[in-house]
């Protein structure tokens, strides 16, 4: 694992516009990273913002103040299709576009005008390999895949070009509890093997504990605990990191999305 963080946001605000014309305020101030080797969970209730703290990595949202880096870089200098590359978000529901599960492992080399992947090659065969997609189901129409299947398949595309890091935005909210745990080692090997700076947004507690080295509990646009996972999940010295970590589940997943 690296020692530096290849992914940072530094004192990063954003704020939305009310009904009644003010602002409010969505992130307050945040700093957080992750390294290279490394899965970050991103913990907290619906409407904590961490959705939005995700969207900022690859510039698919921008913040008020503050910065977003990659490898020390600000990503407001990089071409927003050649950042998205490098720093792919896997959304919570997969999508896959029309045609097969071939099409759409080039989709991003098509969109940045590269040369599509080549499925028989080394590196490619280590991330179907790694993603667990079967080189059966290649010419298979994509979207008639199993959901686990389909989200599979966007994490192998995610990796088909200069990925350096994923996003993974509640990555398993619509999997079994068998797929969602061979997903967490999945990620877990993406990290180790492939080198990935991996932040998870999950309400799942459990998943964060089986795959993230580290976790950090965003309550009201705030980080109020950060650590390794074992040690905050433990032992939260925030009051309001304890009363979340000891909601149940369904109050986990309540107000604003």
């Amino acid at each position: 694992m690296s020692s530096g963080p290849l992914l940072e946001a530094c004192e990063v605000v954003v704020s939305r516009p009310t009904d009644g014309g003010g602002r409010q305020t969505i992130l307050r101030a945040t700093t957080i990273s992750a390294a290279a080797g490394e899965v970050l969970a991103v913990a907290g209730p619906s409407g904590s913002g961490k959705s939005t703290l995700l969207r900022l990595f690859n510039r698919l949202l921008e913040p008020d103040t503050g910065r977003v880096l990659l490898a020390g870089e600000d990503v407001r200098t990089l071409d927003p299709p050649v950042l998205r590359a490098r720093v792919t978000l896997v959304a919570q529901k997969p999508f896959l576009f029309a045609g097969t599960v071939r099409a759409n492992l080039a989709a991003s080399a098509h969109l940045r005008k590269a040369a599509p992947p080549d499925t028989g090659g080394a590196d490619m065969r280590e991330i179907l390999e790694l993603c667990q997609v079967s080189e059966a189901w290649l010419d298979k129409d994509a979207r008639k895949l199993s959901i686990g299947q389909q989200q599979r398949v966007c994490l192998a595309r995610a990796l088909a070009g200069p990925c350096q890091a994923l996003l993974l935005d509640e990555p398993t909210s619509a999997l079994d509890r068998l797929t969602s745990e061979q997903l967490a080692l999945t990620f877990r090997q993406l990290a180790e093997r492939r080198g990935l700076a991996i932040i998870l947004v999950t309400h799942d507690l459990s998943l964060a504990e089986r795959c993230a080295d580290r976790i950090a509990l965003l309550l009201e646009g705030a980080i109020v605990e950060e650590g390794p996972t074992a040690q905050v999940l433990k032992n939260p010295m925030n009051a309001g990191a304890r009363d979340f970590l000891t909601s149940t589940p369904a109050e986990r997943h309540g107000g604003t999305p």
